[in-house]
């Protein structure tokens, strides 16, 4: 049943194939087709425009047509479906193979999912490290990119949030120990990473998804500081009443302060 609604439009002359605006997608509504990115069907786009901002070339745009209804329902079991096949791909890859979620359409285009882990799984970390053993994994979920994460995801029900600056991971070495266990994960750079999109998104994240609290972990340099701002910003624009605290990391992994913040 079609009916006139917004929806996304891409402008294939402006499309340079980067895929920012697969990765923004929260619905997997968008793939690589000939190196341009294409919507793959009306009823998985929800026509919000989520993906305008993540376009470095200005491609995208919301227009309205006539368009099949768009249908969580088919979004949900679609990227089900994506996150199974990616997990059979990884098992089935061999040394050194990198599976990309390559389908071939009815015409033998090349169809590229970017990113196919982005859909949203639940790990069953270790309980504790063998005798004498390696140290053990305390992620329980993936993707942990903060671009990445889906409101909607299972493990951010009435989850602790753990805003993890990427330099603040490689730094600190109780990171898994002392931090992951029982915690959601976001990570970023307030440096490199566009910190308004940072924002966008957590401010979604905060408001649509069952987060309970959110923790910052950043490096002791000004420019990392950036994701204590982004914090605050979020939780204000979430309309929830959210409590942020904070953990600054030294260069040499030391904890060297930690505090709640005012939002």
């Amino acid at each position: 049943m079609t009916k006139t609604r917004k929806i996304i439009e891409i402008d294939d002359s402006l499309c340079d194939g980067c895929g920012a605006c697969i990765l923004s997608c929260a619905e997997g509504a968008l793939a690589l087709v000939d190196g341009k990115a294409k919507l793959t069907g009306d009823v998985y786009c929800d026509g919000l425009g989520a993906c305008i901002g993540g376009c470095p070339t200005g491609a995208l745009r919301i227009v309205e047509r006539q368009a099949g209804e768009f249908d969580q329902a088919v979004v949900d079991a679609r990227l089900a479906a994506a996150g199974a096949r990616s997990r059979d791909a990884a098992h089935a890859a061999g040394p050194g193979e990198h599976q990309a979620g390559k389908v071939h359409g009815a015409h033998g285009r090349k169809h590229v999912q970017c990113c196919p882990s982005a859909a949203a799984q639940t790990l069953s970390p270790a309980k504790a490290a063998p005798a004498g053993g390696p140290m053990q994994s305390w992620l329980g979920q993936w993707p942990v990119k903060l671009q990445l994460l889906s409101p909607s995801a299972p493990f951010l029900d009435g989850a602790d949030l753990l805003l993890l600056a990427d330099c603040a991971a490689a730094a600190y070495p109780d990171l898994h120990s002392r931090l992951l266990e029982g915690k959601a994960v976001a990570m970023g750079c307030p440096k490199l990473d566009d910190l308004d999109a940072h924002i966008e998104k957590l401010a979604e994240l905060l408001s649509e998804s069952g987060v309970r609290s959110l923790k910052v972990v950043h490096m002791e340099v000004p420019c990392c500081f950036g994701f204590v701002h982004a914090a605050v910003e979020a939780a204000g624009k979430s309309g929830k009443s959210i409590p942020v605290s904070r953990m600054k990391i030294s260069r040499t992994g030391e904890v060297l302060e930690e505090e709640e913040v005012h939002v």
